[in-house]
Order: structure tokens, then C-alpha cells, then sequence
């Protein structure tokens, strides 16, 4: 009886160690004492070597330990790195399986982690990077301790082609979409014509293969077609247009994004324009006529530029798609472009200029030639 009565108190011990560990509430399972597993690198500064892009060997290694949860448990562990500021929002992450060990990326493989997150390459940064403990989906994940490092990626720029009508279908001679970070997302600014919106991608400048839809043409405001890679077979894209107030305008030129990640290709019209009197066509009236000058899309280095003669005592500003809906001026502080009230750019002399705008950082430039 004695016996019986000992292998009821420890199995009765157990269930309640068990229990301390890991209970429910309502549908949920939380953790109850797990205790996280730790995490160090081989590394806490970093500057990637663009001349290493094909050398296997090891940039860095992580080491790491499980965490207990006090039972037997199959523990996943998730590296995440996110960038300092993001506060683990939107990180990288990589399943390491259930076993502690070591991970090891070469030069082009962590280089690849970093620019998902958008770092700049040649430009340091600081990045966060952790372990995520899982057990199960209703148990609430536990996370190692959090390292700090400095980390220098390189610049991986990336450019696909879009042959089409509206340059004779030669990919040799094709206007570009940019990757700045080759995270597989490339957008850019095509300058199709009236009566030539049909086009297609390729990754290089032959037909060897291309991107393609198996959707028939859209319409809309902003569109988006699904695509398929293929050598041969697939349906033509189709740029579309937007109207102005006037009547001789429509707006051909597309802002194009693809992102080879989900299968997709996005078209919006987009032209941005220099207005004021101190340009040739004047403020518009109330009907916008023949005041705008159009801007020019630069893919490479993704900015709009024109040549103008301006007249010294008037004033310029930016807008989009020759309406006042998204328009720039800069009145805080020059070069730089705001949406404040009264932000005319005052042009105090007279010639004709370069003027450029990075719509990416919200500058301008004006270059007297």
C-alpha cells in the first residue's frame, strides 16, 4: 500500500511540474516559467566585401543554446535581425530547427538579410538580432537575449527591361526597372506613348525569357496584373492612361513596380511637371492649359529632371499628373521640398536650369547651366 501510495505522489509531483510549466487560459496556452535560450556572434561589427560575393566561407556565426521550458519539449528556434529602430516590426527571418548549435552565412547570404531590411549598402547601420523559442501555436513564444551590431552591407543594384511598342520591341534598347537592394521588387517610370501600351519584362536584353500575364488587359485607376516567368507563351501587358483637364493631355507614362516575390506587376500614371510663372507656360488658369513642363524619370538614379528657361521674379513649384491633388514647393528650407502653405521656390535669376527632384528623399535641386 505504501508503494502504491509513493507512485501516486510522484506521478501526481510530475503532473504538477507539467502544469507550473505550461497551463491554459480559455483557448490560449501560455508559458509558465520557460526560460530562454542564449544567443552570441562571432561578431559584433561588420563590413560586408562586395569582392567576396562568391566566397562560401563563413562572414559570421551565431551560436545558441535552447530554452527550458522544465519538460521535454521540441523547441524551434527563428533567427530574426531587424534594423535598430524598427522595434522588431518587419524582421528577417530564418528557422534554425530544434537542435542548439551554430549558423554560419557567407558574405552574400547575410548581405542578402540585411538589404531586406532595407539598409543602405556602404552606409553603417545598426541592427538587432534574436532567437524566438516556439513550442507550438498556443503556446506564447519565449526570446533569447538581443545583440547589437554594427554592419556595413554592400549595394546589390539590380535592373530588369521593358521592351514594347512605344520603343519598336527592342530589348536591347529597353528603359529599365531598378532593384535598389535585389530583394526581387523593381519599380521605375516607363514613358510609353499614345496608342503604344503594350509591353513586356525581361530579366536581360534578349528574348531568351520574360515575364508575361495570363490576364487579359486591365483597366482601372491603378492595376495589377499577375505574372508568370516563361521562355515562350503569355499574354502581353498593358500600360494605362490617365486624363487631365486638358483635353489634349492624358497621362501615358506608368510607374511600373514587379515584385518577382508575389507574382505581381502594379501599373499607376504618373508625371510630375514644373509650374510658376517663372516658367514658359505660366500658373495654370482654371482649366490647367498648356502650363505644365513635364519632367523626365531617370530609372537609374530615380529622380525627374527637365531643362527649363526660368525668368528671374516668379516662382516654381511641383505637381503631379497636371492637377494641384499631390503638389511640392519648399519654404522651411532650401532643397528641400514640403506640402506647407505659401511654399513657392523663388527664382531670383534668370537663365535656363537643370532642376531635379528625388521624390524618395524630398529634394530638389536647381543647376544653372
Amino acid at each position: 500500500m505504501k508503494r502504491n501510495l509513493t507512485k501516486l505522489m510522484t506521478l501526481g509531483g510530475i503532473a504538477l511540474l507539467m502544469l507550473s510549466a505550461c497551463k491554459k487560459d480559455g483557448a490560449v496556452v501560455t508559458s509558465n516559467g520557460g526560460k530562454p535560450g542564449t544567443l552570441s556572434a562571432s561578431s559584433t561589427t561588420l563590413v560586408l566585401d562586395k569582392s567576396k560575393q562568391n566566397d562560401a566561407s563563413a562572414a559570421i556565426t551565431f551560436n545558441f543554446t535552447n530554452a527550458n521550458y522544465g519538460f521535454d519539449a521540441a523547441v524551434t528556434n527563428t533567427l530574426q535581425i531587424d534594423s535598430a529602430g524598427d522595434n522588431w516590426n518587419k524582421p528577417t527571418s530564418v528557422t534554425l530547427g530544434t537542435k542548439a548549435g551554430a549558423v554560419s552565412y557567407s558574405t552574400a547570404d547575410f548581405n542578402a538579410m540585411l538589404l531586406k531590411l532595407n539598409l543602405k549598402g556602404g552606409v553603417t547601420s545598426q541592427i538587432k538580432v534574436r532567437l524566438q523559442h516556439t513550442v507550438s501555436a498556443q503556446v506564447a513564444p519565449v526570446y533569447s537575449n538581443e545583440l547589437s551590431l554594427t554592419v556595413t552591407p554592400y549595394s546589390l543594384v539590380a535592373f530588369i527591361y521593358v521592351p514594347g511598342a512605344y520603343q519598336g520591341w527592342n530589348p536591347a534598347t529597353a528603359d529599365s526597372l531598378m532593384s535598389a537592394t535585389s530583394n526581387g521588387i523593381y519599380s521605375g517610370v516607363i514613358p510609353f506613348t499614345p496608342g503604344n501600351d503594350q509591353f513586356l519584362i525581361t530579366p536581360v536584353k534578349n528574348w531568351n525569357n520574360k515575364w508575361a500575364t495570363p490576364d487579359g488587359q486591365q483597366s482601372g485607376a491603378t492595376v495589377t496584373y499577375n505574372t508568370q516567368y516563361v521562355t515562350g507563351g503569355g499574354n502581353n501587358f498593358y500600360a494605362i492612361s490617365k486624363s487631365t483637364v486638358d483635353p489634349s493631355v492624358n497621362i501615358t507614362y506608368n510607374q511600373a513596380v514587379l515584385d518577382a516575390n508575389k507574382n505581381t506587376l502594379t501599373l499607376t500614371p504618373v508625371l510630375w511637371s514644373v509650374v510658376g510663372d517663372a516658367t514658359p507656360g505660366g500658373w495654370p488658369n482654371g482649366s490647367g492649359y498648356q502650363s505644365d513642363t513635364d519632367m523626365k524619370f531617370n530609372n537609374g538614379t530615380q529622380t525627374w529632371s527637365v531643362k527649363v528657361a526660368l525668368k528671374a521674379g516668379g516662382a516654381i513649384k511641383f505637381r503631379m499628373n497636371h492637377d494641384w491633388g499631390k503638389n511640392y514647393g519648399s519654404v522651411k528650407v532650401a532643397g528641400i521640398l514640403d506640402t506647407a502653405d505659401n511654399n513657392n521656390i523663388n527664382i531670383t535669376e534668370a537663365g535656363t536650369y537643370l532642376i531635379t527632384i528625388d521624390l524618395n528623399a524630398l529634394t530638389y535641386k536647381l543647376v544653372k547651366q
